[in-house]
C-alpha cells in the first residue's frame, strides 16, 4: 500500500519516494503540446502546486520520473527548456517595500541556478533580463510557471496597501507581454481571476481553462481515479470502520465529492480525501485549514445567507473577472471553494450556472460558522444541540424544541439582538439546514407566502416566525399558527406535515408544534 502524499507538493520528491500519485499527465500533455499561455483557478489545497511542479519536471526533461504515466511515451524528452517557476508563497509580500526586495532576490536565485547574473534594480527589470538571457543561453524559449499568482493581492484585499500592491504586481506581469519572443509556454494558477492584473489585460492570448470541460479533472480526484488508485486504502479503511466498501464509498462521496467546474465532472477534494484515508475519520479537514472569517463577515454584514443556504442561478458574467475590494459575496464564495457549479444550461443565448455547496464537509462547517456568527452559539456545542433538535422535531416535542430555541438565543449578547424578524429568520434557516432539512424560504402559494418550508424525505415542516419587541410570546404564537392555517401553506405538501410557530420577544422564546391531520 503506497504512502499518502499529504503535504507533498514536489512531483520529484513524490515520485522518487514512491508516494501515491494520481496521473494527471494526460491533461498536462494536451495543454503543453502546442505551447501558449494558460490560467487555471482552483480553491486552496486543491493540487495546484503539485500540478505546477509536474509541469516543471516535464519541461526540464526528467523522463525517469514519469515511467508508467500517460506522458512517458509521448513527450520528446531530449528537448529541454529553461523554466522560471515563481512561487508567491516563497516571496515576502507583507508590505510593498518587502515585496519588491523579496521578488528581486527570488529572481536572482533562479538566475543563479542557470549561471546567469542579473543587473536590474527592480523586479520588472530583473524579470525581463532573466527571460532574455535564459533564451540566449539555452537556445530554447523559456517556460514561465506562476504558482498562486494572486497571493499578494488576496493577502491585502481589505487593507490600505491593496492599490499599491496591485500596481506593482501589474507592472511585474506586464513584462511577459513584451517578452513574447522569448517564451515557449506560460501557466498561471491562483484562487481568483482578478481584473486589473495585466496577466489578463496584457496577455491577450491567455487561455482561461478554469471552467473548460477538457480540463475539469486536472485537479482533484474523479470517482474512477479514487477507486482505482486508493483501492487498498479503501479496503483498509472499510475494515477499520467495520463498513462494507460500498457503504464506505458512499460516505466518502457524501463528505468530500461534489466539486465541479463544468457542471458534469464531479471531483473529490484531494486534501480532505487524503486526510480521511490517513485518519479514517469523517470530519472537516479542508475547511478547518482556513476558516473563511472575512467571508462570514461579508455575508453577515450584507445579510446574504441565501448565497450559502439555497442554490443560486447566475449568469456567466460572474466568472469574467473580479475587481477587489468591491467583490460580490457570490463570486468570492465560488472562487474560494465554498460554492461550486451544480448545473450549466443554455437559456436563449445566455449560459446559466446553478451554484451550491459542494458537499457535506463544506456545507456543515460553513453553516456552523454562520450560526456562531449570527447567534454566538459555541461551535463545539452545535452538533449536540443539532441532534437534540432533530429528535424533538421528529417526535413533535413542543416543549423540548422551545427549550432548545431558548438555549440557542440565550447565547446571543443582549446588544447583538436585532429588532427585526429577518435576523431570527436567518438563524432559524441556518439551524434547519444543519438539521439536514432542504430549506425553502418564503415559499409562495395562491394565498400568500410562508416564512419557511423545511423538507426531509417523508417530512415537511411549515414554519411561521414572528418577532415583536413588546407583544407577548403566546399572542405571537397564536398569530403564527392562525396564519399558517388561514393561508393553507401545507396544501401542496405530501407525507407527514408538522406545523410550527416560533415567536421571539426580546430574549423570550416560544413555539407551538402540531402534526397536521388530514
Amino acid at each position: 500500500m503506497k504512502n499518502l502524499p499529504i503535504g507533498i507538493q514536489s512531483f520529484e520528491k513524490l515520485r522518487e519516494s514512491g508516494f501515491l500519485y494520481v496521473d494527471k499527465t494526460k491533461e498536462i500533455y494536451e495543454m503543453i503540446g502546442n505551447g501558449g499561455a494558460y490560467f487555471l483557478s482552483r480553491p486552496r489545497r486543491f493540487g495546484k502546486s503539485l500540478l505546477v511542479s509536474t509541469m516543471e519536471a516535464v519541461f526540464r526533461g526528467k523522463k525517469e520520473l514519469f515511467e508508467g504515466l500517460y506522458i512517458y511515451d509521448r513527450w520528446r524528452w531530449s528537448q529541454q527548456y529553461p523554466v522560471v517557476r515563481i512561487d508567491w508563497t516563497l516571496i515576502n509580500h507583507s508590505t510593498l517595500a518587502e515585496m519588491k526586495i523579496s521578488l528581486c532576490r527570488y529572481l536572482r536565485s533562479v538566475a543563479k541556478r542557470y549561471g546567469v547574473t542579473l543587473g536590474g534594480e527592480t523586479a520588472p527589470d530583473c524579470f525581463d533580463e532573466l527571460l532574455t538571457q535564459l533564451h540566449e543561453q539555452a537556445g530554447e524559449k523559456v517556460v514561465v510557471l506562476v504558482d498562486e499568482y494572486d497571493k499578494p493581492v488576496t493577502s491585502h484585499l481589505f487593507d490600505d496597501q491593496l492599490d499599491d500592491i496591485r500596481r506593482a504586481v501589474h507592472d511585474f506581469y506586464q513584462v511577459m507581454k513584451g517578452a513574447d519572443e522569448h517564451l515557449r509556454f506560460i501557466f498561471l494558477t491562483g484562487v481568483s481571476k482578478f481584473s486589473g492584473l495585466s496577466v489578463f489585460s496584457a496577455l491577450n492570448n491567455l487561455n482561461d481553462i478554469s471552467l473548460h470541460e477538457r480540463f475539469a479533472s486536472i485537479c482533484g480526484y474523479t470517482q474512477e481515479e479514487l477507486e482505482a488508485n486508493f483501492s487498498e486504502h479503501i479496503g483498509s479503511a472499510a475494515e477499520h470502520l467495520k463498513m462494507t466498501k460500498e457503504r464506505l464509498l458512499e460516505r466518502i462521496r457524501y463528505w468530500y465529492d461534489g466539486y465541479t467546474w463544468d457542471g458534469k465532472t464531479s471531483m473529490y477534494n484531494p486534501f480532505s480525501t487524503l486526510m480521511f484515508f490517513y485518519s479514517r475519520r469523517f470530519t472537516s479537514y479542508w475547511f478547518d485549514t482556513g476558516t473563511p472569517t472575512f467571508l462570514i463577515d461579508i455575508i453577515q454584514r450584507r445579510n446574504r445567507t441565501d448565497a450559502i443556504l439555497e442554490p443560486l442561478v447566475v449568469s456567466d458574467s460572474i466568472f469574467k473577472g473580479y475587481n477587489p475590494p468591491n467583490m460580490d459575496e457570490v463570486p468570492l464564495l465560488f472562487q474560494t471553494g465554498y460554492l461550486t457549479i451544480k448545473q450549466v444550461e443554455l437559456v436563449g443565448e445566455t449560459l446559466l450556472y446553478t451554484l451550491g455547496a459542494p458537499n457535506s464537509e463544506v456545507n456543515k462547517a460553513f453553516l456552523s460558522c454562520l450560526l456562531e456568527a449570527y447567534g454566538k452559539y459555541p461551535g463545539y456545542q452545535v452538533d449536540q444541540l443539532r441532534r437534540t433538535m432533530e429528535e424533538q422535531i421528529g417526535s413533535c416535542d413542543e416543549a423540548g424544541f422551545a427549550g432548545s430555541l431558548e438555549a440557542m438565543v440565550a447565547t446571543v449578547p443582549y446588544e447583538l439582538h436585532r429588532a427585526d424578524e429577518a435576523y431570527y429568520h436567518t438563524m432559524m434557516l441556518i439551524w434547519m439546514r444543519l438539521l439536514g432539512f432542504k430549506v425553502q424560504g418564503e415559499k409562495s402559494n395562491n394565498r400568500g407566502r410562508a416564512d419557511a418550508v423545511w423538507e426531509q424525505p417523508g417530512l415537511t415542516v411549515i414554519a411561521e416566525i414572528k418577532y415583536h419587541a413588546e407583544k407577548k410570546v403566546d399572542a405571537l404564537l397564536s398569530e403564527a399558527m392562525a396564519q399558517i392555517r388561514k393561508r393553507r401553506y401545507y396544501n401542496s405538501s405530501i407525507g407527514r406535515v408538522i406545523l410550527l410557530g416560533v415567536a421571539f420577544s426580546g430574549k423570550d422564546v416560544g413555539c407551538r408544534m402540531e402534526q397536521l391531520k388530514r
